[in-house]
């Protein structure tokens, strides 16, 4: 049996027979995979809590038939353990777990930027560093540039006119001047496209800045943008308290 280390975000647990779990994990080396713990159900499993939602671990797994096993379990960082106190950046926390599972395909990829990013914002979740809505609007934008669906802002989508634009069009991948704009396009105002370009580029002094209007519009937003892009929307976002 072959065995290998990986350091990883646990993104969901679901049980398995009567004592074990499937635990899925973004990877550094192997992106998205899904492996057993064995007896982590039992009081007197050797994991503890190691192997929960949010925890940053460092991993020995042996590689299986169908699902590979997880030997070891070492804690990195225990995000679970500051943001079960929090609702508000638990419920942005799970958005994106969820969001990293749909996002990072099954394929046996490195992801090293995917987690690098879920990383930084589990970690500013749990320093307070701003409104976790906001973290999670920076951290959905961010993660589907890295996945290669970079919105565009400060230009036209279509034809590459320099902006400022008002039409916003997700199926064209962003802002859209007046002779490209199609049908079903949002209308969002100038500060919400501010706040979107700054959510993008992680230009926190311009997020601060932002007002609560702005900031919900772009929430819906980014929630169409990430909707079309994975073809069907995120359960846990009903939760995030916007």
């Amino acid at each position: 049996m072959s065995l290998y280390r990986d350091t990883g975000i646990v993104l969901r647990v679901h049980k398995l027979g009567e004592a074990d779990r499937i635990i899925t994990l973004l990877t550094r080396q192997r992106g998205l995979v899904r492996a057993v713990a064995k007896g982590v159900r039992k009081t007197t499993s050797r994991f503890g809590g190691r192997l929960e939602p949010f925890m940053h671990v460092d991993l020995q797994l042996a590689e299986g038939r169908s699902l590979d096993i997880i030997t070891q379990a070492e804690t990195i960082n225990a995000f679970a353990r500051d943001l079960g106190a929090d609702y508000a950046a638990y419920t942005a926390g799970t958005a994106m777990l969820e969001t990293a599972e749909r996002l990072v395909q099954e394929d046996g990829e490195p992801a090293t930027a995917q987690l690098q990013l879920l990383t930084g914002a589990l970690r500013a979740l749990t320093e307070n560093r701003m409104t976790p809505s906001l973290i999670l609007d920076s951290y959905q934008l961010r993660a589907l540039s890295i996945a290669g669906y970079a919105p565009t802002f400060d230009g036209c989508a279509r034809c590459g006119e320099e902006g400022p634009h008002r039409n916003f069009h997700a199926p064209s991948g962003g802002m859209l001047c007046d002779g490209c704009r199609v049908t079903g396009s949002a209308a969002p105002s100038p500060f919400t496209v501010t706040l979107l370009a700054g959510l993008l580029s992680g230009d926190w002094a311009t997020v601060g800045t932002s007002d609560d209007r702005s900031r919900r519009e772009a929430s819906s937003i980014i929630s169409a943008y990430l909707s079309w892009h994975l073809e069907r929307g995120l359960r846990s976002l009903s939760h995030v308290d916007r």
